[in-house]
């Protein structure tokens, strides 16, 4: 019989550590919760009806808190991911709720946008299309452009995804192949009012690569989207290189009349995640430093730099929260590898670390789900590596072969949430304790 496993005991201080580590990515998420950040920014109502369009995976929630505080006459159509509606009985009544595909778009994603845009050019001129945009839009909103397939779609964004191309790179992309995004729907909506609510998972909060910006011009050309599966080398046939090179495929500019009157807000970012959980971590007794809330690159060397930062930070001295959001990326060696950038990112800052004392952290992100599992991250300890040579795992291994869920699923470290109904991308922290 295989020798039973003993895995060390924590010490008293990596058991408050883990469990402020959980309480501050609760506080994050909640900071940029749609009932928080909805209200104040509603527009005033219209002689005429307000269409709600809310898609993405905060789609159910923003469209939930819109109604419970939006005057005049409202209906609304809510678009988001498998699983990340609420049951019929707590969605608006009148409401239309389609569940699609997620990263990669689907027939579902493709039936809602025909019906979505049935409804939007409906609207008259004294009506008004309130779009509630936030991550996950850009797969399932699904229009392909002319002469591009589903299949198309699904095979391209399949490559981008696993070629390690930031969210900004992937969603031009997807952009030119779409008959839907890059403001086209707001030309749809033409002459209702168009008023735009973002929730941003994007580096930098560019509202416009939300989503891939359905209601807002595009500044990203053809051009850029050639070159992008140039740089990656990414494999497509003619047809689809034919529409990426068909002027007819351009989007929509801001020069467009459709645009002179809409409004747009970004109601909230990652720097708002960040400061509801530093001011947490400083009534905890820790100092916080922010890294930045739009970080990218690749998982793996973001947490060896951050590694670094909090060695540094150890060897000052004192208590730190060192946080951080952003997007990373993972290049997929491993088809069938489990994992995302958030345990790609932990598992290569523990390595790093090399099991120093008083330090651990968490990796989550913010709209509950790491990836493509059902993690929405996970967190390190000092004792990670060791429990890891315990419990027979190789961190090695694991970053090589993106089995990065396995391994800390193995050490019972995932965090696991499930669909948090918000979205402003990754959250990190680091507390040291020296």
């Amino acid at each position: 019989m295989p020798e039973p496993i003993s895995l060390p005991l924590p010490t008293p201080g990596e058991i408050a550590q883990r469990a402020l580590l959980i309480e501050l990515f609760d506080v994050a998420v909640a900071a940029v919760s749609a009932d928080l950040c909805i209200p104040a920014q509603l527009p005033a109502p219209v002689p005429g009806r307000t269409l709600i369009l809310a898609i993405g995976k905060a789609g159910a929630a923003m469209a939930r808190a819109v109604y419970r505080h939006m005057e005049g006459t409202v209906d609304g159509i809510v678009l988001t991911r498998y699983g990340h509606s609420y049951p019929a009985s707590q969605m608006p009544p009148g409401f239309t709720v389609f569940e699609a595909g997620h990263p990669l778009p689907d027939e579902h994603g493709i039936a809602a946008t025909r019906h979505i845009l049935d409804a939007v050019r409906a609207l008259g001129p004294d009506d008004q299309l309130l779009a509630l945009v936030s991550g996950g839009a850009s797969a399932l909103l699904t229009m392909p452009a002319t002469g591009v397939t589903l299949a198309d779609k699904q095979d391209v964004t399949r490559q981008l995804l696993q070629c390690g191309a930031s969210i900004s790179e992937i969603n031009c992309v997807r952009t030119h192949l779409s008959g839907v995004k890059g403001g086209r729907l707001a030309l749809a909506a033409a002459p209702a009012k168009v008023v735009t609510l973002v929730l941003s998972d994007i580096p930098g909060d560019d509202p416009a690569l939300v989503g891939s910006g359905p209601t807002l011009p595009d500044r990203t050309k053809l051009e850029d989207a050639r070159k992008i599966l140039a740089l990656y080398g990414i494999v497509t046939p003619d047809h689809v290189r034919d529409a990426l090179a068909d002027p007819a495929n351009e989007t929509p500019n801001a020069s467009r009349s459709e645009f002179d009157a809409a409004e747009t807000r970004v109601i909230a970012r990652s720097i708002n995640a960040l400061q509801a959980a530093g001011q947490m971590a400083a009534a905890a007794g820790y100092t916080p430093v922010y890294l930045g809330g739009d970080i990218e690159g690749d998982s793996t060397e973001v947490g060896t730099i951050h590694a670094a930062l909090a060695l540094h930070h150890a060897q000052k001295g004192g208590r730190w929260a060192l946080l951080s959001g952003g997007e990373t990326t993972v290049v997929v060696r491993n088809a069938d590898g489990r994992g995302g950038r958030n345990t790609e990112y932990l598992l290569s800052l523990a390595l790093a670390l090399d099991r120093t004392p008083g330090i651990s952290a968490l990796s989550c992100d913010t709209d509950g789900i790491d990836g493509t599992e059902d993690n929405a991250g996970a967190l390190i300890t000092p004792t990670t590596l060791a429990r890891a040579r315990r419990a027979r795992l190789s961190p090695a291994s694991a970053l090589r072969a993106n089995k990065t869920y396995d391994f800390f699923a193995g050490l019972e470290d995932l965090v696991v949430t499930g669909p948090t109904r918000t979205n402003v991308n990754d959250f990190r922290v680091i507390l040291v304790d020296r």
